[in-house]
């Protein structure tokens, strides 16, 4: 299912001009590593500048809160069986944590895709809307704790201003806070802001079932009592369910298993267990419906899949 897609190429000459900016910034502060790709955090907190020479798969992951913007270059992310694609006119936010997949769409050495990410913490999206008061946050249902929305000029602006901040260090400290906090609230005035609102506000539904999602990422190993969860999160089973779905696209049972099979997969991969030791780490309990479901996630057996990935490394 396709969720996102840029629909409009033609570009803003100012919103160019920024993005020829931002694109000469993280040129210049990472460097090609032995893979060809560059992924370099900087004295600017949650700030990370990245750089990609090729388009090889990511491997599924958990991505955390964070504000995605491509500075040159694409890509495709796949939550579940939905499709969200940004580029420099579209930004990516994720506002919880959730298992995601992607794929670059162009990166050469010649020609490399760009981008910045810069993590989001609720509790500080909590303090602007205690500091700010009434936001105006447009006011619609919140769905998914991922979307894309059509990049600004202001937040490209504020944007750049920050990765500037990687040139003159001793301004980190007092100017840094100030830009971040600017970011936020221009995502929270955004037509999307209503998903990190309501994650930062406590007393919200969206907000208890995070702590789910956190709780679970924390404990996927652990047999999952739904009933239990919900009593941890003060909310009904019901609700829980409805609204974990909403937000990430699945079940809670179906995000724990997607937790295990990721964990499995590492496991396997970068610390050389077997199959069958990897499937206990993670909780299961039965080899055979290990492997079953890795197939169906991963298109083939432990094994296969193992080397291939090996072959592509």
């Amino acid at each position: 299912m396709s969720m996102a897609e840029p629909t409009d190429s033609s570009v803003p000459a100012a919103l160019e001009t920024q993005r020829l900016e931002l694109a000469g910034l993280i040129r210049k502060h990472t460097r090609s590593s032995a893979t060809g790709d560059a992924h370099q955090a900087c004295a600017v907190p949650g700030l990370h500048l990245v750089r990609y020479e090729h388009c090889r798969p990511s491997a599924a992951s958990i991505a955390q809160p964070a504000l995605c913007v491509f500075a040159h270059g694409s890509k495709e992310v796949y939550l579940g069986d939905e499709r969200y694609v940004y580029d420099p006119l579209h930004f990516l936010v994720v506002s919880v944590a959730m298992p995601v997949s992607g794929r670059l769409l162009n990166a050469s050495p010649e020609d490399p895709s760009l981008l910045i990410r810069l993590d989001i913490d609720p509790a500080e999206i909590n303090q602007l809307i205690a500091d700010a008061g009434p936001l105006s946050v447009p006011a619609r249902p919140a769905e998914r704790g991922l979307y894309v929305e059509r990049m600004e000029s202001t937040l490209l602006d504020a944007l750049i201003r920050l990765v500037r901040l990687v040139e003159t260090p001793r301004d980190i400290p007092m100017l840094a806070p100030l830009i971040r906090r600017e970011i936020l609230y221009r995502l929270l005035r955004g037509k999307q802001g209503q998903q990190l609102y309501e994650i930062a506000l406590c007393n919200s539904q969206t907000h208890r079932v995070s702590q789910a999602i956190d709780w679970l990422n924390g404990h996927f190993e652990k047999p999952l009592r739904i009933d239990d969860l919900a009593r941890r999160v003060n909310l009904s089973s019901s609700t829980l369910h409805h609204r974990f779905k909403a937000i990430t696209s699945m079940s809670p049972l179906q995000y724990q298993k997607q937790l295990r099979l990721q964990e499995a997969r590492r496991l396997m991969l970068n610390e050389g267990l077997e199959a069958a030791a990897a499937c206990y780490r993670v909780g299961y309990e039965s080899p055979s419906q290990f492997s079953r479901e890795y197939s169906r996630a991963y298109g083939a057996p432990p094994s296969r899949d193992l080397a291939r990935l090996r072959a592509g490394a």
